[in-house]
């Protein structure tokens, strides 16, 4: 593609985390020159930065997020398992326990992949400044937006390079905001004469404590994943083990609601040990630890409803977890990012100019987080100490999607459509068909 065929000249990202690469690789088709700023420095190895504290956490790429990547980026998914990455057919590989019992394993044709989310985000770094109309600025903090003067267009930002004087203006065509959960966009919004967009939040109050290990050599080319889940809400909590590159196990003990687990090693391997079956237990009692125990809070989930602005400035959009973070345990939110930039790039495409984008933009992302949306918060609710508004019919649904649970230790049918819900690839309806639904109460 020559400069000639591009749409428009420039375009900016703020924020260069998974969600800003995967933006700017949807943006790089249609501007002749993308621009990433990232606060942090940025270094070419796998690495969590200052302003990422969940990196060093188990992350999940699910099917659905798994499919854009390739989308974007053809032949990653063979170079992230030639790195070291383990991939494998999602209900073989998942040794679930929950309900008193454990899921079937059988072949779901849904293929995902376990690694570390430094490696995952290096890769994906390395081949979107391999495009040459990208570029990537770090240590480079935006303070503000640039406006024209009646202020109904964002022209660009104003940033200061780390260690710089003076801020420098960078003009821009566009400018996407991925800077993430602390987002400044809400009051930027704000000091421009909008109004801040409506928020929601329901409080899980969720902490957890991640480890790396050393896979034994037994375990050298396992792609088991080994899942303990609570059932709500007599039980507060879990633990999830991945293996991932470098021979290596990453484990996530986490509690709802409070129920935190420890941080020392004598009382984390005792709540692990104390969980309803022994199988992660009986893995890292006996594995070589190589990092500290990292502990995480994590007190609610956030959503940012921009669908619901009647103004809103031209030139400018807010994604990811600026515009709604979900409880971290259920592994969505990189998923959800990648299926907002996908909205981008066919609102792009599909839009004669960049006028009145926001509009379109806001009320299909808004449809993505959707799903995921309902999917956590309707879990959330399952616990009588979460806070917040609980959508109506919340209770019987959750009755329902109870016997949704239990028909996954037995039918592949049911598993089967409940992993695609799982994997954004289904709406939550779904589950509601009358063909699933009879198979739930029929038993």
């Amino acid at each position: 593609m020559t400069n000639q065929s591009y749409k428009y000249k420039h375009a900016l990202v703020i924020g260069g985390s998974v969600t800003g690469l995967l933006t700017a690789r949807a943006l790089s088709e249609h501007f002749a020159q993308v621009t990433i700023l990232e606060r942090d420095p940025v270094h070419n190895v796998p690495e969590s930065r200052k302003g990422q504290p969940q990196t060093r956490h188990l992350h999940a790429l699910l099917a659905q997020g798994l499919s854009i990547f390739k989308e974007y980026f053809p032949g990653i998914e063979e170079e992230l398992v030639a790195g070291g990455a383990v991939s494998g057919d999602m209900a073989e590989r998942m040794h679930w326990y929950q309900y008193g019992g454990y899921r079937l394993q059988f072949k779901s044709g849904l293929v995902n992949i376990s690694l570390s989310r430094p490696f995952l985000e290096l890769t994906v770094r390395q081949r979107v400044l391999a495009l040459s109309n990208v570029t990537l600025s770090d240590s480079c903090a935006v303070d503000e937006l640039v406006t024209t003067s009646d202020k109904t267009r964002i022209i660009g930002v104003r940033a200061k390079r780390s260690g710089a004087h003076d801020a420098q203006v960078f003009e821009a065509d566009l400018v996407v905001d991925t800077s993430g959960r602390g987002s400044s966009a809400a009051k930027w919004l704000e000091s421009l004469g909008y109004a801040r967009p409506p928020e929601t939040q329901v409080r899980s109050n969720i902490g957890y404590a991640t480890r790396e290990y050393r896979r034994a050599p037994q375990d050298a080319k396992t792609t088991r994943v080994e899942m303990i889940s609570p059932t709500a809400p007599r039980e507060k909590h879990g633990v999830f083990i991945f293996p991932v590159e470098d021979n290596r196990w990453i484990m996530t003990a986490g509690g709802y609601v409070g129920a935190h687990p420890p941080s020392t090693e004598a009382e984390l391997l005792e709540f692990v040990r104390a969980l309803p079956v022994p199988d992660v237990y009986n893995i890292i009692s006996k594995a070589e630890p190589l990092t500290d125990i990292i502990p995480y809070k994590y007190a609610a989930s956030l959503r940012r409803h921009y669908e619901k602005l009647d103004r809103f400035p031209e030139g400018y959009l807010v994604l990811g977890d600026a515009m709604a973070s979900f409880n971290p345990i259920y592994g969505q939110g990189m998923t959800s990012a990648a299926m907002q930039t996908r909205v981008l790039k066919d609102g792009l495409r599909n839009n004669a100019n960049l006028q009145g984008l926001w509009r379109s933009h806001f009320r299909q992302a808004a449809k993505v987080v959707d799903m995921p949306w309902q999917l956590t918060v309707g879990e959330d609710f399952r616990y009588p100490e979460t806070e917040g508004v609980k959508p109506p019919f919340t209770d019987p649904l959750n009755a329902y999607v109870d016997r949704v649970h239990r028909a996954t230790q037995r039918d592949p049918v049911v598993y089967g459509q409940f992993l695609r819900v799982m994997n954004l690839m289904a709406p939550p309806t779904s589950l509601m068909s009358p063909r699933i639904m009879r198979r739930v109460l029929m038993g």
